[in-house]
């Protein structure tokens, strides 16, 4: 799926929060507009990052329950 152009629904968010341990997981801190959510709440973050898709850390692999963020072929490899 295209994040940037589609996104991700509330429900996906939270489910790939709780796989990889929290939203700051998914934040992408090299991102041109990392200052749009550096110093946000918590609670505010995930409106931020539907906002702007441009503010992940990609890519997002789900798998079933469990997910993972940025690029890790060896943990995917596990999944096989």
């Amino acid at each position: 799926m295209d994040i940037l152009e589609k996104g991700l629904s509330k429900g996906e968010l939270n489910s790939v929060c709780q796989a990889v341990g929290g939203i700051d997981k998914l934040i992408d801190e090299n991102s041109k507009d990392y200052f749009e959510i550096k110093y946000l709440l918590d609670n505010a973050k995930p409106d931020k990052l539907t906002e702007n898709p441009k503010l992940y850390k990609t890519p997002i692999v789900r798998n079933g329950k469990q997910a993972t963020v940025g690029y890790q072929p060896d943990v995917w490899k596990g999944w096989e």
